[in-house]
């Protein structure tokens, strides 16, 4: 499981360490692609693998699904880890997110998500003053 938020920078080659809390169970080899909110997805090989089942189980028949499947595979890019932990991120993404030269990564649960610090730390105010309301409008999970 993926959990934690870590601060790490970009340089000019669009090169980013992947925090060391990751490495291990993302392994040399995993897939980065758009996400949602203008952050970037990144799955396990294993997790990729799973998502892509789920997906290839939407009718083709509906637009928004075709649209989203689009969109969302033609992103995917699999990443390899060089020896100092780093990653490439490929320029298509970068300007997707909006990546610049300071990054935030966070883990969640079965996901890393890659985000440009600013508009991590943007979402990261709006919706922390939601979050109790958020929480009660979610299904009782006994926290």
């Amino acid at each position: 499981m993926f959990m934690g938020e870590f601060q790490h920078q970009l340089d000019a080659k669009g090169r980013m360490i992947v925090p060391a809390k990751f490495r291990e169970e993302l392994t040399e080899h995993f897939v980065i692609t758009r996400g949602l909110d203008k952050c970037l997805f990144g799955y396990t090989l294993t997790e990729w693998a799973a998502i892509e089942e789920k997906l290839k189980a939407l009718p083709l028949t509906r637009r928004d699904a075709r649209k989203f499947m689009r969109i969302f595979f033609s992103g995917a890019v699999e990443v390899e880890m060089d020896k100092q932990g780093r990653i490439n991120i490929p320029k298509h993404l970068m300007e997707y997110a909006g990546l610049s030269k300071e990054a935030t990564v966070i883990g969640v649960s079965s996901r890393i998500e890659i985000w440009d610090r600013k508009l991590w730390s943007d979402f990261y105010e709006e919706t922390e003053e939601e979050f109790e309301t958020i929480a009660e409008e979610l299904i009782d999970f006994d926290f």
